[in-house]
């Protein structure tokens, strides 16, 4: 099928584009320079320029489309809420455009954080604290199942990791041990982090596209929960600085979530897709080290 991915040259974009290819589907690829439309063009698919607030390039690229992977998010710290209410936007217009058609619509996710246990694709999305509103977006994609899309929703852990390029949260404790000379985490380390490899993570968006009933939340999840602790020890082990704790507000408005511990399972999104990850777990690629240079 013709695929329209937005975020289609982003850390995750990136990976899903070759994946859906050598699975011989096309891509449309939303993009914003020059640079982007090349990266997407090299790995075999087509730009479209335009981004997430460009609400006639989301409804172009949909209508052109057998189906979307939406991937696009902002991610900048400083401007949380304006990046969740842009995807909110987004969201909103690809819906519309696809409804009634019975195409499918992939959403990235976040794996939500509960009090008791590991979070399952059975539990609600988070819709309060921090980044509450992107699990508020996630609702909204799922309700889209009772308007005739197939939609599903990838919920992502906080650390999608590539060794030597990608790392999620933990690229943000590599820059601060960088730039501090101290590898730290938050209260006494013990909240843990869900991880996955992102080419584990294409799989399962291209999974989801192609079979994935309407309403379906899947989870790409293949470490189930590192402790911040041994994360900032391996990081300090590579760097060589000492590990010590630090206060949430050591790492600014991110530093509420850092604080939270927020464990997660895919079991049932490998028992019923097959998914199987089969790349580097967090860990090893933090211990392997060769970090990208401090900008």
């Amino acid at each position: 099928m013709r695929v329209f991915v937005t975020g289609a040259s982003g850390s995750i974009g990136s990976v899903v584009v070759p994946e859906l290819i050598a699975a011989g589907h096309e891509v449309l690829g939303l993009v914003r320079s020059d640079a982007a439309a090349a990266a997407v063009a090299a790995a075999g698919g087509t730009p479209l320029r335009g981004d997430l607030t460009d609400l006639d390039s989301l409804r172009a690229g949909a209508a052109q489309a057998d189906g979307v992977i939406n991937l696009a998010f902002s991610n900048d710290w400083n401007n949380l809420e304006q990046g969740i209410d842009e995807e909110a936007r987004a969201v909103q217009t690809l819906g519309a455009a696809l409804a009634g058609s019975g195409k499918p619509f992939v959403h990235a996710g976040l794996t939500p954080m509960m009090p008791s246990h590991a979070s399952t694709e059975e539990d609600p999305d988070t819709t309060d604290g921090p980044v509450g509103g992107r699990g508020g977006n996630s609702g909204v994609v799922l309700a889209l199942a009772a308007q005739g899309v197939r939609s599903s929703v990838v919920r992502l852990p906080r650390s999608v990791h590539q060794r030597g390029s990608q790392y999620g949260f933990c690229s943000v404790l590599i820059a601060a041990a960088q730039k501090t000379g101290v590898s730290a985490y938050v209260g006494d380390g013990t909240q843990r982090w869900p991880a996955v490899n992102r080419l584990d993570a294409a799989a399962l968006f291209r999974i989801a596209l192609e079979d994935a009933a309407p309403g379906t939340v899947l989870h790409a999840v293949a470490d189930g929960g590192d402790t911040m602790r041994s994360l900032a020890e391996a990081i300090g082990g590579v760097l060589g600085v000492p590990v010590e704790s630090e206060p949430p507000e050591r790492f600014g408005v991110i530093g509420r979530v850092f604080a939270l511990d927020m464990p997660s399972s895919s079991a049932l999104t490998r028992e019923r897709f097959g998914w199987q990850p089969t790349h580097p777990s967090l860990i090893d690629d933090l211990t392997a080290g060769g970090y990208p240079a401090l900008g």
